[in-house]
């Protein structure tokens, strides 16, 4: 009887042992954070996975694919919001989850970063060519993406002549905000960018009423453009530059005007406008 009664009183300790134990095994489990980061060109876009102390994975993309890649690299089918999902198993068994939400937009052939101006022979709408005599300013593009609006200038001159370029934007196409002027018409210019632009000084002005005054107050935006390759060649100086929509106010609506104006570096003579003075600011649609 006292074996009986020994085993009794020890086997319910050795099972809450177990349980205890098994609950403490569980408990101190590391917690795994889903890490991962995105970069997003066009409709492509690249996952690269952070997430420490996990053996598989398995990524939905939203758009009813999935792979099982540590780091894919995805093209979505055209533009709209997806939700990518990342699942990450640990070796024990614990599944983990983080989601976040990817806007595909218009995508452009434009790349700031491949020292070149080629990919803007793709681009054959919304292009200003002045005509007036004597206008310095040959060539204006425009492309855009969910991200930034792109421009391409081409000018006479050297890059050692440091023009300065001011930048006219009417960001929210309404004409009943910001600076009106006979100069460039049917615009309310919200923005203004002024600057040597290739020499890194351009700066953010955003118009006060009266619209009729030429009332601009500096703005202090990090990262509000940047500029990619420039060439000199046969008398021409071109180069591209990109403004960043979520910087600047109102940009990213569905269209805005712009007109663009360069001067001499000590402000003593006009080089050129696009387009022509006295012409309506250039529109573009930015629907897509």
């Amino acid at each position: 009887m006292k074996t009986f009664k020994l085993m009794r009183y020890i086997l319910p300790l050795v099972l809450l042992a177990w349980v205890l134990n098994g609950c403490k095994d569980e408990d101190n489990e590391p917690v795994v954070d889903v890490i991962y980061t995105l970069d997003v060109e066009g409709n492509q876009v690249a996952f690269k996975n952070e997430t420490k102390g996990v053996s598989a994975y398995k990524w939905e993309f939203g758009d009813g694919t999935n792979s099982e890649e540590e780091s894919p690299v995805h093209t979505y089918p055209g533009k709209g919001k997806y939700v990518a999902t990342l699942y990450a198993t640990t070796a024990s068994g614990q599944t983990v989850e983080g989601s976040t939400v990817i806007r595909i937009s218009k995508s452009t052939p434009v790349k700031l970063k491949d020292n070149t101006l080629s990919d803007w022979d793709n681009i054959t709408a919304n292009v200003i060519t002045p005509t007036a005599a004597g206008n310095g300013i040959k060539k204006v593009k425009l492309d855009y993406d969910g991200n930034a609006v792109y421009v391409y200038i081409e000018v006479s001159g050297n890059r050692s002549d440091t023009p300065v370029f001011d930048f006219y934007i009417d960001s929210d196409n309404n004409a009943g905000t910001g600076y009106l002027t006979g100069t460039y018409p049917e615009g309310g210019y919200d923005i203004l960018m002024e600057g040597q632009i290739l020499e890194g000084a351009f700066d953010v002005f955003y118009h006060y009423d009266p619209q009729t005054a030429f009332n601009f107050d500096p703005q202090s935006i990090s990262e509000a453009y940047a500029v990619g390759t420039v060439v000199e060649e046969n008398g021409l100086l071109k180069f591209e530059c990109s403004l960043q929509r979520s910087k600047l106010k109102f940009l990213t609506g569905t269209g805005l005007r712009i007109a663009i104006a360069a001067v001499k570096s000590d402000w003593s003579a006009s080089i050129g406008s696009a387009p022509d003075e006295g012409s309506a600011g250039y529109f573009l649609n930015m629907d897509e």
